[in-house]
């Protein structure tokens, strides 16, 4: 479905009002499909003390619930601001077809939220990166891969 600008105004409506309210950081989103919403989502970071609760995050997760469902192939995804490498990841994972938002990442980092960190250290070797990421112990994870590639009542995501 095209871009719909009542969408993206009410994921700044959610940013503004959950952030005025004390609820978290100043970011909404919703999820939209067949012109409705079916998933909203405002940062909860602070007041959850949960890293992974931003907006994008936590209206997939609403979306998911309403619809009972892991993919959101099908819907959208409109954002007060340009997501994260960890929010862009989520609605790639969540099949989303589209990605609408307002402010930009440098918009974000103006007002303190800054993700260059996220975003250099992804493009660097693993073994150049600042966090220690050493692989141990891979043919007991491939075993259970193995097993997985076997299991005839899996579900593939």
């Amino acid at each position: 479905m095209p871009y719909q600008e009542p969408f993206l105004r009410e994921a700044i409506r959610l940013a503004k009002a959950h952030m005025e309210a004390g609820d978290g950081g100043p970011f909404g989103a919703v999820v939209a499909k067949d012109g409705a919403i079916v998933g909203r989502g405002w940062n909860r970071v602070a007041t959850s003390n949960d890293p992974t609760a931003h907006a994008e995050v936590m209206a997939i997760r609403d979306a998911c619930a309403r619809l009972e469902t892991f993919s959101l192939a099908g819907c959208e995804i409109y954002a007060s601001c340009e997501p994260c490498p960890m929010c862009l990841a989520a609605i790639y994972w969540a099949r989303l077809d589209a990605l609408y938002f307002a402010g930009s990442r440098n918009d974000a980092a103006d007002a303190g939220f800054d993700d260059a960190l996220l975003y250099e250290e992804l493009s660097k070797d693993r073994g150049a990166r600042k966090l220690i990421a050493e692989q141990h112990l891979q043919a007991g994870a491939q075993a259970v891969f193995n097993r997985w590639k076997n299991k005839p009542d899996r579900i593939d995501y």
